[in-house]
């Protein structure tokens, strides 16, 4: 069984939760686009744990962990994020940890290019973390990149980053005063973090191959959500990859293989980092009140959630182009102390009603068509079971499934492992 676990809207909807819980059927979790630019955070008996670039699945001792081709690795990134996970008693070595030779390295010159050109935008910036994303993968696809692979092959590495230095300080020198960076400069840099993770490179396609054949388990875990998604988002407010589940076997390196299921994964209601249009933003006390109450802050960043009421135009949108289906819908615990709770289910454009996500200046345009459902006023935390829930709750979930017209199967009613009801 193939599955893959995708956010249907702009991210941080909860998808490491989700895949730590499902994790324990699975054999090998992949991760398949993205680098160190989003979190996911992940709660168990041994603590809380964020984790940037790899996956969920590494929290769980028995399961292989693949970083796919179509990730970007800032290696130094990667070496704390494991000393962390280390620190916090979890395991991580090249049995349950492997690095695909095709993934692209991130440099630290891409993470100053990434600053400068944010700050160059200034009031126009795209609401970038500034670590280096954007450019990396226009590095990939300009063919000036430097591949994991490349550290098993010294002299051809040093030659190799030479080669992309000639080229990389001449973007730089658009930039008044940027630094420019020297081959040995980078050799070094590549010297001190990335040579302890050659024993974790190989042809992860071909692993993941062999594993597909013999009946294992594989979960393909995304990174942001279905509208970050470089082609089908809400460009150019968007990452610089695919975040959508067609792409899973593409970015971890067996196209030739094909999803059995897709699980989506929605907030109960919506919540948004960086710039672009989000059409259900609240704003004042409301707003403050449900930012606080879901502790809506981003894991890679600490930057405060943009939040807002479910938008149903944006989900049903999201189940579409991710080909959702089932959905776990997560932090409906959030929502317990609210009197009534707002759903935007339809969009204002030009004068006009739409319940189509739009496109272009017409998203620009939209605002939103706000409709209020009782609230519960009461805890959800320990429910276990569906009929559990109080009656406002469940009517809730059952509105927003017809809404999307998709399967809700997972309702997740806080952040541990076990506060989850499977309907």
């Amino acid at each position: 069984m193939l599955t893959a676990i995708v956010g249907i809207n702009w991210g941080d909807e909860g998808k490491g939760r989700m895949v730590d819980l499902l994790s324990e059927d699975q054999d090998v979790i992949v991760r398949y686009q993205g680098g160190n630019n989003a979190g996911h955070t992940v709660v168990n008996e041994r603590g809380k744990f964020i984790l940037n670039l790899l996956p969920s699945g590494i929290l769980r001792p028995d399961k292989v962990n693949v970083m796919g081709n179509g990730m970007v690795i800032d290696v130094k990134h990667l070496a704390g994020e494991v000393d962390r996970l280390r620190e916090g008693g979890v395991e991580v070595s090249p049995a349950n940890l492997k690095i695909s030779d095709r993934a692209v390295i991130c440099f630290p010159y891409n993470v100053l290019q990434d600053c400068l050109e944010e700050d160059r935008l200034a009031d126009r910036k795209f609401g970038s973390t500034r670590r280096g994303i954007a450019p990396i993968y226009a590095d990939k696809y300009m063919k000036k990149a430097v591949r994991m692979g490349d550290l098993l092959h010294p002299d051809y590495l040093r030659s190799r980053i030479e080669e992309v230095l000639d080229w990389k300080n001449l973007c730089l020198g658009a930039y008044p005063g940027a630094k420019k960076f020297s081959a040995e400069e980078m050799t070094d840099w590549l010297a001190e973090y990335g040579e302890r993770f050659k024993p974790y490179i190989c042809d992860v396609g071909a692993y993941l191959g062999v594993a597909a054949r013999q009946g294992r388990n594989i979960m393909f875990e995304a990174q942001l959500g279905a509208l970050r998604d470089i082609d089908f988002g809400i460009y150019p407010y968007t990452s610089s990859s695919n975040t959508i589940a067609a792409y899973a076997p593409v970015g971890a390196g067996v196209p030739d293989l094909k999803i059995d299921r897709t699980i989506g994964i929605m907030k109960a209601y919506s919540s948004c980092v960086g710039e672009g249009p989000f059409t259900a933003e609240m704003f004042g006390d409301e707003a403050v009140r449900l930012r606080e109450a879901g502790g809506e802050y981003g894991a890679a960043t600490g930057r405060p959630r943009r939040v807002g009421g479910f938008d149903v135009v944006a989900s049903r949108y999201g189940c579409r182009v991710q080909g959702a289906n089932v959905l776990a819908l997560t932090k409906l615990d959030v929502l317990d102390g609210f009197d009534r709770i707002p759903v935007v289910d339809a969009y204002e454009c030009f004068g006009e009603l739409t319940e189509e996500f739009p496109f272009g200046e017409k998203l620009n345009a939209a605002r939103p068509h706000v409709t209020y459902m009782e609230g519960w006023k009461a805890p959800t935390s320990s429910c276990r079971r569906f009929s559990d829930l109080p009656a406002a709750a469940r009517a809730y979930v059952d509105y927003i499934e017809k809404a999307v017209d998709r399967e809700i199967g997972y309702v997740s009613v806080g952040a541990e492992r076990d506060q989850i009801i499977v309907r």
